[in-house]
């Protein structure tokens, strides 16, 4: 009769290829169905080994026994651990690992979970916003954010809801805490005229198509920097959203969005369209705005970001944050009649009533030019003497690009032998790793600026049939 493992320790058996498989659970999901890891080995020795291994490597999280006496502590390290953990990116692992192991631990932890009461989470969160703050203390106080206090509040509820559903509290002591108000940050728009002058300084920058489309869809940042020309259908117009790009302990990752609403459809205009065609012979990459230093890489978010503030300084516009170009998006469809419902849609919010939360100031300003528009149209009162001009009905101001010192990257170099000769340098990376020049000759700036940049165009293309020749030999 064959011996029966002992529970708790994983099982072990034969495959049909031969090699031996060991299973152990490691938790259970929401549904209360077991979720587990295997090891492969060649004995039966090696796998036993291997297993009591992996077994080591998540029992850490267990606590000895589980059970209503239990310290807190050991109940939120083995909650999140086994539940919340194997269900998070890296990013929110990381902020909830600070709330959990080096706030609400810290602070909570010896308390028996079934004698926490609202009063100790209450006094907790109080001492959080006093002198919560563990570091950059003489930069931005001793307390917490409200944000990161409402962030340690999330883990301490859903930890306790599922003590709740396992039946080991009777109730949630967290339900109807009092957590410092949510206070979003300041929407900023650009106006007209900014919008105008920070797109004459994108062109000259080199960065006029990533700037233009943003403005044209209001991607999020990590999702516009994931865009590949697979993504878009230029019969159609139709641009599908359906990863980003986001930093990850110092290296750049692609990932789904987080939420479905997130996988999204978009629309294009045609003059977009037209934009992006003409900037696709330029660009030898599968990316829509590749890593102008790595090859093969796409546009590091942070770049973006800098350069963001640079075309701003430079054309005299307020100094926003890249959302705040979503959010100028979002308020140019408001105003010119498009419906929450579908705006919803293209920003890829998973419900109307988020759009209507973050945009009530743009839809309140909707309302009262509705109101100004039916008096107008019942109480025949014009507002506005036929033949004057609206605020944005003036001239636009001369603007006129800053031309940097530095060539932008990827348009070679221009230097000047003689009187009459001008000469033109591209020094790119070849495949075989190594950097070979080439370089052409004019008689005027003007004539060397435009043979260099279809030497480059030509070069490019070159490098990119060379490249696609080795990865179908290799």
């Amino acid at each position: 009769m064959a011996k029966r493992r002992k529970h708790g320790t994983g099982g072990v058996s034969l495959r049909k290829d031969g090699r031996w498989e060991g299973r152990y659970v490691i938790g259970y999901d929401e549904r209360g169905l077991p979720k587990t890891k295997n090891v492969l080995a060649r004995t039966k020795a090696e796998c036993q080994a291997k297993l009591k291994q992996l077994k080591a490597e998540y029992d850490h999280a267990k606590p000895a026994e589980v059970s209503p006496n239990m310290s807190y502590g050991a109940w939120m390290d083995y909650w999140y651990q086994t539940y919340s953990k194997p269900k998070l990116r890296e990013n929110t692992r990381q902020e909830y690992e600070c709330c959990i192991y080096k706030h609400i631990i810290p602070e909570l932890g010896s308390v028996p979970l079934n004698e926490l009461t609202q009063n100790d989470l209450q006094q907790f969160y109080a001492r959080l916003k006093e002198r919560g703050r563990l570091r950059l203390v003489e930069e931005h106080g001793k307390g917490l954010s409200d944000r990161m206090v409402r962030v340690c509040h999330v883990n301490c509820r859903m930890a306790l809801d599922r003590a709740v559903s396992d039946g080991l509290i009777r109730v949630n002591p967290a339900v109807d805490c009092k957590l410092p108000p949510k206070k979003p940050k300041e929407m900023q728009v650009l106006t007209k005229e900014e919008l105008r002058r920070f797109l004459l300084q994108a062109k000259e920058e080199g960065y006029y198509e990533l700037f233009l489309l943003e403005l044209s869809t209001g991607l999020r940042r990590g999702e516009l920097l994931a865009l590949q020309w697979e993504d878009l259908n230029f019969e159609t117009g139709e641009l599908r959203v359906s990863k980003q790009v986001y930093r990850v302990n110092g290296a750049l990752t692609i990932a789904e969005p987080k939420t479905k609403a997130s996988v999204r459809t978009v629309i294009l205009p045609p003059s977009v369209v037209d934009m992006l065609s003409r900037y696709k012979a330029q660009v030898h990459s599968r990316w829509v705005f590749p890593s102008r230093i790595k090859d093969g890489a796409p546009l590091d978010p942070a770049s973006c970001r800098k350069k963001l503030q640079a075309i701003l300084e430079r054309s005299g516009c307020k100094r926003v944050r890249f959302h705040d170009l979503r959010h100028t998006f979002c308020a140019s469809c408001l105003e010119h009649g498009m419906d929450v419902k579908t705006l919803s849609s293209v920003i890829g919010h998973e419900s109307v009533a988020t759009t209507l939360d973050v945009y009530a100031h743009t839809t309140d300003a909707m309302r009262h030019d509705a109101a100004e528009s039916i008096e107008r149209g019942i109480a025949k009162n014009k507002t506005r003497k036929r033949g004057t001009k609206k605020k944005d009905d003036a001239p636009h101001e001369q603007f006129n690009p800053v031309k940097g010192n530095r060539r932008r990257p990827g348009t070679g170099c221009v230097s000047q032998i003689s009187e009459n000769l001008w000469e033109g340098r591209y020094n790119p990376k070849w495949p075989d790793g190594k950097k070979h020049a080439r370089n052409i000759y004019a008689h005027s700036l003007e004539e060397c600026e435009e043979k260099l940049a279809a030497m480059i165009l030509e070069v490019k293309a070159e490098i990119a049939a060379m490249k696609r020749a080795v990865n179908a030999s290799g």
